[in-house]
């Protein structure tokens, strides 16, 4: 019960920061660089400030240039690339798009994990792949081949939030065993953050100004807080429940940025987008469900 607690509670403050970057980017002037930069350099210190209080070690690992380069790495492809993809998503698109465009990046490890091992992926996989292209069509079109609903800028960036999302979760597993997830992901989202910042002169930016309204200002301290702490307790809640259901409850949160998108924007789907929704939900789900029952039977086989 804990950790299902933990899992709902984690996806629905993060679907909620959805919508309220939404509002940010069309509401404040601010650009999505400049929000990014702040979300993601002071989320990564909230966290390592965490790590600190908790007598955790957060500088050892920059000791060693193998894991250092692989966390440059990961806080440059991995978070600062799924972030971006994900926000500018949103810019061009919705709240709701963007949160249900991150459910193909089971599709893009799937592919890769194929083609790294040469061979084709299972009978599963691949109709749980056709299954969410279907939902993806339906979101996208409404079922009409002469519809396409959102802009090719949208579509191209919630293509590349699947990618990016896909390389988060496959490329630092080594590190996340190493040094700890907690770590790794702080300091992804410092350098990420950094590394924005540098490339686009934040500090030189005139937008800081926008910062003295007080319900922008309130608005990107809630995207910052809310974000972190959905982290802390969707990591936390995998102590006590299994991926599946993890994978299962954390639809919560493309459920959670559309329900309040539709109070706060009076955002709606059409009958067939809403049909879409849930093909693609139910398939990337099965998908998580069918490989855990895969992987066990290739355990057991294994013991015998």
């Amino acid at each position: 019960m804990k950790g299902i607690v933990m899992i709902i509670s984690g996806a629905m403050l993060w679907g909620a920061t959805g919508p309220m970057m939404e509002w940010v980017l069309s509401h404040s002037g601010l650009t999505v660089p400049f929000m990014l930069t702040i979300r993601l350099f002071f989320a990564g210190l909230l966290l390592l400030a965490y790590l600190i209080v908790t007598k955790k070690d957060v500088l050892t690992i920059w000791k060693y240039p193998v894991w250092w380069k692989k966390l440059i790495t990961f806080g440059v492809f991995g978070v600062l690339g799924v972030q971006y993809t994900f926000v500018a998503a949103i810019n061009a698109s919705s709240a709701v798009l963007a949160t249900l465009l991150q459910f193909l990046a089971p599709i893009f490890v799937v592919l890769f994990v194929s083609f790294s091992n040469k061979m084709l992926p299972p009978k599963y996989q691949v109709f749980g792949i056709l299954g969410t292209l279907v939902g993806l069509f339906l979101l996208l079109t409404n079922a009409s081949m002469a519809n396409l609903l959102v802009s090719k800028e949208a579509l191209a960036w919630g293509v590349g939030v699947g990618i990016t999302f896909a390389f988060y979760t496959l490329y630092p597993g080594i590190l996340m065993k190493e040094w700890g997830v907690l770590l790794v992901i702080g300091w992804g989202m410092l350098i990420g953050g950094v590394i924005l910042g540098t490339a686009t002169n934040v500090l030189g930016s005139n937008l800081w100004y926008i910062l003295l309204d007080p319900v922008v200002a309130g608005m990107l301290v809630g995207i910052i807080f809310f974000g972190t702490i959905a982290f802390v307790l969707f990591l936390g809640s995998m102590k006590y429940i299994s991926p599946v259901e993890t994978s299962i409850l954390s639809s919560m949160e493309p459920l959670t940025a559309m329900v309040i998108s539709i109070f706060w924007f009076g955002e709606t789907l059409a009958l067939w987008q809403a049909i879409g929704v849930v093909v693609m939900l139910v398939c990337v789900t099965w998908l998580s469900i069918e490989g855990n029952r895969q992987q066990k039977v290739k355990d057991v086989r294994r013991v015998d």
